[in-house]
This record gives C-alpha cells, sequence and structure tokens, in this order.
C-alpha cells in the first residue's frame, strides 16, 4: 500500500523542546511531565527532535533516546514524527531506521546544508531518495532556509514527491506562491504542513493540512482554533485569531528562538528548562518582555 494513503498528516503538531538540566543532561522526569500536559490538548500528534528539539546539540544516542522516551509516553491516537536529518546521507539512513525502530511513525529530514551551494536537484534527489529507500517509515521534508541556508525550490520538491515513500513536506520558508504551486502540482497524497504559526491560516487557505511550529507548543489550543473555523468557512474570526499569535510567534522563533520557547513554556507551567551552549539563556529583561508578549496575546494570565 502506498504510505500516503497510510498517514494523515493533518492537524496540529508541536516540534516540542528537549528538557535538560542544569549539568546539560537530558531530563526525561520533565519530559514526562510536559507529555502528559500536552496529551490533554488537541494536538495530532509530536515532533521529537526537530530544530526546536535542539537536535544539532545532541548525540545520535541522544536524539534515538528521546524518540523512544516520547513513543512510551503519548497517546496512541497520537503520530510520531521524529527527526533524523544529518549531514551525511549514511548518517541520516542510519539515524532513521533507528528511529523508526524505537516507535516514529514517520521522519522528518531537513536539507542537508553544510556544503550548501552544492545542494542543487541532483544532491538533494540522491540524498532523499536513499533515504526514503531505505527508511522504513514515510519520509517527509524539512525546508528551513533561515536555518540551513538551502531553500528548496518548488521544481526540487515536485521531483522528490515522485518517490512514494516522500509523504509530504514542512515548508518554513513563508514563500506561500511557492507552496500553493507545489500543492497544485503534486501527487496525490502529498501532503504540506504550515512550518511557523505565523502564516497558518494562509498556508490553510491555498491548500496546507496542517502545521508543525514551535508555537504549538504554547498555543495549541488556539491553533486548533483556527483550522476548526476554516474549516467551517469562519474566515473574518480566524483572522482575528491569527492576528493576535503574530507576536508571540515571533517571540519564540526569530526574535528570541530556543530560549524564548524554553522561558515561555517555564512561564506557562511547563518545564522549558536551560538551552544547550552555544545557546544561551534569556536575560532578565528579555524574559519580561517575553511574559509582556505572551499576556498581550491572551497566552498567560497578568497574575502568573
Amino acid at each position: 500500500m502506498n504510505p500516503r494513503s497510510e498517514i494523515n498528516l493533518a492537524g496540529i503538531f508541536p516540534p516540542i523542546s528537549t528538557p535538560f538540566t542544569e549539568q546539560g543532561e537530558i531530563a526525561f522526569d520533565h519530559l514526562s511531565a510536559n507529555l502528559s500536559r500536552w496529551n490533554e490538548m488537541p494536538l495530532d500528534g509530536y515532533v521529537v527532535g526537530g530544530s526546536n528539539g535542539e537536535f544539532v546539540s545532541q548525540s545520535f544516542e541522544e536524539r534515538v533516546a528521546v524518540v523512544k522516551a516520547v513513543r512510551e509516553e503519548m497517546s496512541s491516537n497520537h503520530l510520531l514524527i521524529a527527526g533524523a536529518g544529518m549531514h551525511s546521507t549514511l548518517e541520516t539512513v542510519d539515524l532513521a531506521q533507528a528511529m523508526a525502530a524505537v516507535g516514529a511513525d514517520a521522519v522528518l529530514i531537513v536539507t542537508p546544508s553544510y556544503y550548501k551551494s552544492k545542494m542543487d536537484l541532483r544532491a538533494l534527489r540522491g540524498h532523499y531518495y536513499a533515504v526514503a529507500d531505505a527508511s522504513g517509515v514515510p519520509v517527509i521534508l524539512y525546508n528551513v532556509p533561515a536555518n540551513t541556508g538551502v531553500d528548496m525550490p518548488a521544481g526540487t520538491i515536485l521531483e522528490l514527491a515522485q518517490h512514494a515513500n516522500i509523504l509530504g513536506i514542512k515548508d518554513s520558508s513563508g514563500d506561500l506562491a511557492k507552496m500553493e504551486s507545489v500543492i497544485n502540482a503534486a501527487p496525490d497524497g502529498f501532503q504540506l504542513l504550515a512550518g511557523s504559526g505565523s502564516f497558518f491560516l494562509p498556508a490553510l487557505t491555498i491548500g496546507a493540512v496542517g502545521i508543525i511550529a514551535a508555537l504549538v507548543n504554547i498555543a495549541a489550543a488556539d491553533l486548533a482554533r483556527i483550522q476548526s473555523l476554516f474549516r467551517d468557512g469562519k474566515l473574518s474570526e480566524a483572522r482575528i485569531l491569527q492576528q493576535r499569535l503574530i507576536e508571540p510567534n515571533s517571540a519564540v522563533t526569530s526574535h528570541f528562538g530556543v530560549a524564548g520557547l524554553k522561558a515561555a513554556l517555564d512561564l506557562l507551567g511547563f518545564y522549558g528548562g536551560p538551552v544547550r551552549s552555544p545557546l544561551q539563556p534569556l536575560m532578565a529583561d528579555e524574559r519580561e518582555e517575553l511574559r509582556n508578549i505572551l499576556v498581550r496575546a491572551g497566552l498567560l494570565s497578568t497574575t502568573s
């Protein structure tokens, strides 16, 4: 059976943060506590080991261990998408297979980027086809040019979409015209997920099926509401809610980054905890700015 007919990516997926202790170890107890709260929210699954999970600061073994731990704690009706991208094709294959073995339903593969000037169609086709051929679970492309410096053109995405084991793409570029051209020309079953909370509603209007974004970690109910309003044709209400979420989305992405997301989780009663070096925690004034942003967006009460 075609993998595209087996997995539906429609919905809301947080790329969860990886909790660390002050000594830099993975805090599995805090991960479990966070998941117990997320499991009660209107989510359709989890992305483990994405950009917000600080995958670049973890070893191969740590990345697999976190996937295994999440699989054991999550609801059985949720999808588990595991970030398995590496700079090397061989290592990406190994990591994808290891993550599938501990319970990943699909793997999210970021564009290799160290030799970014050489990541043309031939290189990316060779990389992604090799991973998709070897992976026991479907592959989701991950286009995040702000981090990698590699922005896959529509033609490249459409070429990769021809592989039966490539399920879809998380596109964080914000290029809606490109996304729409991909959606219109891709094979049946190829699914596009918005990669940022800043353009979720516009992405839905051109055919995106859901979202993987940092903002989902702290605003799952609001983002699920946007999708519900869109499906019901209540675009004015959805637009108002989308606009309210733009400032907090920026705060936990481009403005404060992963440290901002972790600080927001702390403020909201989750465990965010420290980032791994070379990332640095927010300064006191930045935390206060973040708090005010969350209050203005209705995500945090003034008494919290």
